[in-house]
């Protein structure tokens, strides 16, 4: 899949607004995108990991660079509540999608998300039946990736084909598994393996969703910390 060389987002969605980054991690992550088919990003909550994945991805699409949008992270369809809940698999796990749903609507309008769910142009699959799948000419995007143990990141990792971009996204320090974090695996082979995928990682200060989430952030880990 050709690339392209460039640092910011410049595609406009339904309202009009175009991506610019807004600091200089962001920019490392959007350029790391569009130049690597793999990319590992890791940091707080409101720094735009997910957001940025999105709308790139959605760029891709309508270009016509990738045939769909996958979206997975671990445990969605082992929630005991899930099967509480009407309708069809989609459906169940569509408060898990809600914040690449959004994306995809405010950059594709509704009607296209729609559309694109229906030919399964957006494909929402669950952790547990990724085995056997090959996601090949696809914007991959592995969410909550720290809660992935190291045999479904291997799991995972090995889905991937021909022509896809892959982002594994998560929040080390937010791990909610007892087990050695597939995340921190991954982090440990491309290091001491020299794989060369681009790792990116946010701090704190580059929350961007609010100041009220910055504060919260800030305090939680001051508190955590017993400072």
């Amino acid at each position: 899949m050709a690339r392209q060389k460039k640092e910011k987002f410049i595609s406009e969605g339904q309202d009009g607004n175009a991506l610019v980054p807004k600091n200089t991690t962001q920019r490392a992550y959007i350029k790391a995108l569009y130049s690597s088919p793999q990319t590992i990003v890791m940091g707080p909550a409101g720094t735009g990991k997910t957001y940025i994945a999105t709308r790139v991805a959605c760029e891709l699409f309508q270009l016509g660079k990738i045939d769909r949008i996958c979206l997975t992270r671990p445990n969605i369809s082992q929630s005991k509540s899930l099967g509480f809940f009407p309708g069809t698999l989609h459906e169940k796990i569509a408060p898990w999608v809600m914040p690449v749903s959004e994306v995809i609507i405010e950059c594709l309008g509704k009607n296209t998300y729609e559309l694109m769910l229906k030919r399964g142009q957006l494909d929402i699959i669950p952790f547990e039946v990724l085995r056997g799948r090959s996601l090949a000419n696809a914007f991959i995007l592995l969410d909550e990736a720290q809660n992935t143990t190291p045999a479904e990141m291997k799991t995972f990792l090995t889905r991937i084909g021909h022509d896809a971009t892959c982002v594994v996204n998560g929040d080390i320090s937010q791990s909610d598994i007892k087990a050695t974090s597939g995340l921190a695996t991954i982090l440990d082979m491309n290091k001491q393996l020299s794989l060369g995928i681009p790792t990116i990682e946010f701090c704190v200060d580059e929350i961007v969703r609010s100041d009220l989430c910055k504060m919260w952030t800030k305090a939680f880990i001051q508190i955590e910390k017993g400072t």
